[in-house]
């Protein structure tokens, strides 16, 4: 009876799953081994799932961190001698007793136990063992943070230097929040909803055992978590947000003034005095908003999205707008005073949405903040946590309900599988050089759970006195290189965010502009992150796990595959640089700053001025810039080629619509870029495009920079020999520059570059 419930339980699970979309729950039967109590599922030669169930009832519906287990059954043996049950894979051995109890308290190796081969050693997991050399993932927020004061509060990652992690989706294990996991059962209106675990009992781990692979751990993950999606590309354009009161001629005053200052800008930020009085409300502040959707259209006509803030934990009121139609739609007593928040249940889902989220989504607004803050798990429902079923609930309905746009939420880390809900608020900070060193290293770790789009407050939320123009620089110059570009701060009074207004603006907008400039390279690495699970920003252990130093220069990160970034966090000196010690792994690496090719393997200082950032390309990469632009509504005509010296090299150029799904349906277009070195020079070919989606251009011109040369004797473009005043070369910045103008895309172009 027991096995006709688990197997009843697969069949709806099957049905569920291939309803909603591309992911099953339900593992090949080939991958399974069944043992009494005891199950395991051999997922790849480096991933087991190790369940265990008293009551023989095991899961095989999705649960919130792993929603597809029906992957290729990876090649494997088992094998039952002297009481002993082994399971063995090309990477891993597993032993378990037969009969006997899986359980983490027993903490040896009699039960159960996996071994594996790392850097030439058996290492040996059991439950119960404890992973000190886990290399962490993320917390769910930085409210409060002052320095690393949050680091003690990182939750484990899925890498470790021990070579193994553990992901616990047993029933009864807390996550970092103190929720706990549910499973998808059956969906709302096309949402998957949450459903209570066959057994609550149950052990359901999954073991990786994936040594220093670090890359290939994140990419299995995403195969059996889901994938990271891509954000709209607006989303990485600059966002201006400040908590405070402002009027609609305020929003609309801000507008002009970005505009008059030649800003580039893509958000537009409603914080939460968008609404009337209290931490929750739903209804616009006529007082100081007026016309809401005059409002949202004159942002629109600016080409900037519009994103509102909430706080939804106290329900409506009844003095919120539609607060009736609420009472009647989930009837509920006529006399009610307050409809609380209850997103567990699908009539309020159904019933909330309706009723007010739609109609401000039909007043024009792109987005919802989640800045959740009052409860973490659910008053009604022991162990959901409120923080991921909000993110879960409100991704999916923008998903199905706004098809006409990429999907995006802004909102803060829920535990496991809250990748699945691009992007994340990392919360309230506080204002101090400490607290703007420890983001580099909370940013890229995040990417060890694969939570890959932490947006930060630039400047920080909350500072102690004065607004400091060096700290507000060096924080956007580091915001830059992260995944979210938004300036931000509390309401207290004298905080300035406004770029325009400080003495340094000249330099704060060349932030501003950097981060427009490498939108392109950015959004390339968005999509590789769609297709790999490894973030744009991601630890230097990832490339170099053998080297210590890639552990112990935590404040230098990977921006994408091809840029290293060791932003200064400190304040500058009495001679207006500030030092920073900088370490590069092996091969050889472009010092932007410095306009050279270096070697790496070492570890040097430097010092830097108030506008100069450390970030090093890699050697034979290509760098895809934007010219200038203000907006990321149009696609520029021209693409800006920085080709880096020091070797061979090759990027592929992505293209997509920037604000559909098409982009999971082979709507997209790839351009291999590819610069060849020899003794005689340098050629870099501009293959022809690959694929198509709507709106993709029909002509470009290209702007191939070719840095750290020396004066080429000639430049030949397909063929052709260029007249001296068919090219430039730039003697202190040693910059050959050729010009492609309005070239097609269905054959190759080649610009060679021929030594004297």
């Amino acid at each position: 009876m027991r096995h006709l419930i688990t197997l009843l339980v697969a069949l709806v699970s099957v049905l569920t799953v291939s309803a909603a979309g591309e992911n099953n729950p339900v593992a090949n039967p080939k991958a399974v081994v069944l043992s009494g109590n005891a199950r395991f599922t051999v997922l790849t030669p480096e991933m087991i799932r190790i369940q265990y169930s008293g009551k023989q009832l095991f899961e095989d519906r999705a649960t919130f961190a792993v929603v597809n287990r029906n992957l290729p059954v990876p090649a494997f043996t088992q094998t039952t001698e002297n009481g002993y049950l082994t399971i063995k894979t090309s990477a891993l051995t597993l032993r378990y007793k037969l009969g006997s109890e899986i359980n983490p308290a027993q903490r040896n190796a009699q039960s159960l136990s996996i071994t594996f081969r790392l850097n030439g050693r058996d290492v040996m997991w059991f439950p119960g063992k404890e992973d000190a050399l886990n290399l962490k993932g993320t917390t769910r927020t930085l409210d409060g943070a002052i320095g690393d004061s949050k680091r003690s509060e990182l939750e484990d990652g899925l890498l470790s230097r021990s070579g193994w992690a553990l992901v616990d989706e047993s029933p009864r294990t807390k996550r970092g929040d103190g929720s706990t996991t549910f499973a998808f059962d059956k969906n709302v209106d096309g949402i998957e909803w949450f459903a209570e675990p066959v057994d609550k009992d149950a052990i359901d781990w999954y073991f990786m055992g994936y040594g220093h692979r670090y890359k290939t751990a994140l990419a299995d993950f995403t195969k059996v978590a889901g994938k990271m999606p891509m954000p709209p590309l607006y989303i990485l354009g600059y966002w201006y947000s400040k908590y405070q009161r402002y009027t609609a001629q305020d929003f609309m005053n801000i507008a002009n003034e970005i505009q008059a200052n030649k800003i580039p800008l893509d958000v537009m930020i409603f914080d939460m005095d968008w609404h009337t009085k209290g931490w929750t409300g739903w209804t616009w502040d006529k007082s100081i908003i007026p016309d809401p959707e005059g409002l949202i259209k004159f942002m629109h006509d600016k080409q900037l999205k519009v994103g509102l803030n909430l706080h939804p934990a106290d329900g409506v009121d009844d003095d919120e707008e539609y607060f009736q139609d609420m009472v009647r739609d989930m009837r509920m007593p006529a006399d009610t005073k307050v409809v609380p928040w209850q997103l567990e249940d699908s009539t309020f889902y159904r019933v909330m949405f309706r009723n007010i989220l739609r109609k401000r989504e039909a007043q024009g607004v792109d987005f919802w903040w989640l800045d959740w803050q009052q409860n973490l798990t659910n008053p009604r429902v022991a162990g959901l946590g409120e923080t991921f079923w909000c993110n879960h609930v409100f991704y999916n309905d923008m998903r199905l309900n706004r098809k006409d746009h990429r999907p995006v939420i802004f909102h803060r880390w829920g535990g496991l599988g809250s990748h699945r809900y691009p992007i994340g608020f990392s919360g309230d900070s506080f204002t101090t050089f400490g607290t703007l060193a420890f983001e580099p290293y909370f940013t890229s770790t995040a990417s060890n759970v694969c939570f890959g789009y932490w947006g930060h407050d630039l400047g920080g939320h909350q500072q102690f006195d004065g607004n400091d123009p060096e700290l507000y620089l060096r924080w956007c110059q580091y915001g830059v290189f992260t995944p979210v570009f938004r300036t931000h701060a509390t309401n207290w009074e004298g905080i300035e965010r406004r770029i325009w207004k400080y003495d340094n603006f000249s330099s704060l907008l060349k932030t501003v502009n950097l981060r427009y400039a490498l939108m392109p390279y950015i959004y390339n690495a968005a999509r590789m992150a769609y297709d790999t699970g490894i973030s744009i920003c991601r630890p230097l252990y990832y490339d170099s796990p053998e080297d210590n130093n890639a552990y112990r220069f935590e404040d230098e990160y990977m921006f994408g595959s091809d840029i290293l970034v060791a932003p200064v966090v400190s304040r500058s000196g009495k001679d207006g640089r500030a030092s920073r010690t900088t370490w590069l792994p092996e091969g050889r690496w472009f010092d932007v700053c410095r306009n050279q090719l270096i070697d790496g393997g070492k570890t040097f200082t430097d010092s830097y001025a108030l506008e100069e950032i450390p970030y090093f390309y890699k050697a034979g990469s290509i760098i895809v810039n934007y010219p200038h632009v203000f907006n990321l509504k149009s696609r520029p005509e021209t693409l800006v080629l920085k080709v880096v010296p020091g070797k061979d090299g090759k990027m592929a150029y992505y293209e997509d619509n920037g604000d559909d799904e098409g982009y999971k349906n082979n709507e997209y277009t790839t351009t291999d870029l590819i610069q060849t070195r020899t003794d005689d020079g340098v050629t870099l070919k501009i293959m022809p495009r690959v694929g198509a989606f709507a709106g993709m251009p029909e002509l470009r011109s290209y702007q191939a920079e070719f840095l750290c040369e020396d004066k080429p004797a000639q430049v030949v473009v397909n063929g052709t020999v260029l007249a001296a005043d068919g090219w430039s070369y730039n003697a202190a910045t040693r910059t050959v520059t050729v010009v492609l103008s309005k070239v097609g895309f269905e054959k190759m172009n080649v610009i060679t570059l021929k030594k004297a």
